[in-house]
């Protein structure tokens, strides 16, 4: 349920409704805009009397909310959300691209990496510590060192670190990431998701291969629910029956969020497609549908990296799509203004 409230509500009688409503075991989330503030009331809204709140002088609407998403929902929080990373920021109207290995393979190749792709236009390092891989004989991540060569190369280049974290045990060692990624196969990991709630780190929640809308946005709700509200979505392809391509990047995904959720939007055209040819036009039909930030791999030797060479770029091609996305960008934004 949403209240709306009328400009400029009387201190005294605002208190009072939401004392009542706490008293209730109704949790209040206030979202404050230029013409009007919104409660947004979490909890067993099913035995409040909707004509009693509408008819307080204080209140200018009120309206149930259908979806089983309250905090991710638009509808509770009008204004976009924008998620900060150090001294970088995630959505706001900046476009955000977070490159890098696949997997950390060792210091010497994230740290190369990480420079050429800072140099590029990069705002955040992407790497691999923990690999979740379908065979059990695949390379799966270099674990704790891997996090310590990540933390070496944001100490050589100021670039926040975005890894992923595959189990509750392994927590600890995030500390000092940055941002923590939930990989698909994780996403309805319910018990790792409010492990992450409970924390303030950004979380960037990648899409299930077969989710749903809401069932990723329910996803970012047990996160939010659990009381951090630094979430970032991201789509990563789901399964159809194509075979051609790894997976089918869905950009319908950039409008539909827009419509139903405040929570910025990353596209990672890499694992989409699983062939390095095909990020380039995808890259750039994210960032003119309107998305937040982009998720590429990039690796210095394709051809012997020990995890999805296929879908790399190297850094000189990293390089030249780079700079086009990022005017691309500057001239969607003027086309709005």
């Amino acid at each position: 349920m949403i209240v709306i409230l009328k400009s400029n509500p009387n201190r005294d009688q605002l208190e009072s409704l939401i004392t009542w409503l706490q008293e209730k075991g109704i949790t209040i989330h206030t979202s404050i805009g230029e013409s009007h503030t919104i409660l947004g009331l979490v909890g067993d809204t099913s035995a409040l009397d909707i004509d009693l709140i509408a008819a307080l002088d204080i209140v200018d609407d009120v309206k149930r909310v259908q979806e089983p998403y309250k905090n991710a929902n638009r509808k509770f929080h009008p204004a976009d959300t924008v998620v900060k990373v150090r001294d970088t920021q995630i959505g706001g109207g900046n476009l955000t691209i977070m490159a890098g290995p696949c997997s950390v393979e060792s210091e010497e190749q994230v740290v190369t990496i990480a420079k050429a792709v800072k140099k590029s236009g990069a705002t955040m390092l992407r790497g691999g510590a923990f690999k979740p891989r379908t065979s059990p004989y695949s390379f799966q991540g270099l674990g704790a060192t891997g996090i310590e060569y990540l933390k070496a190369a944001r100490e050589e280049t100021g670039l926040p670190i975005v890894t992923e974290l595959m189990d509750l045990s392994q927590l600890p060692l995030f500390k000092d990431v940055d941002v923590i990624q939930i990989g698909a196969r994780n996403m309805q990991n319910f018990d790792l998701l409010k492990a992450v709630g409970r924390q303030e780190k950004p979380v960037m929640i990648k899409r299930g291969m077969s989710a749903t809308y809401e069932e990723w946005l329910m996803s970012a709700e047990y996160v939010m629910a659990g009381g951090n509200q630094n979430v970032i979505l991201c789509e990563r392809g789901i399964r159809t029956f194509e075979t051609y391509t790894r997976n089918t990047l869905d950009l319908a995904c950039i409008p539909v969020l827009r419509k139903l959720t405040h929570l910025p939007i990353i596209i990672d055209p890499s694992h989409a497609t699983g062939k390095s040819w095909l990020v380039d036009p995808l890259a750039t039909g994210a960032v003119a549908t309107g998305c937040d930030g982009l998720l590429i791999e990039v690796h210095n030797d394709p051809a012997h990296a020990l995890c999805d060479g296929p879908q790399s770029l190297k850094p000189e091609v990293f390089d030249a799509l780079a700079h086009k996305l990022l005017k691309l960008h500057a001239c969607m934004r003027d086309l709005e203004a």
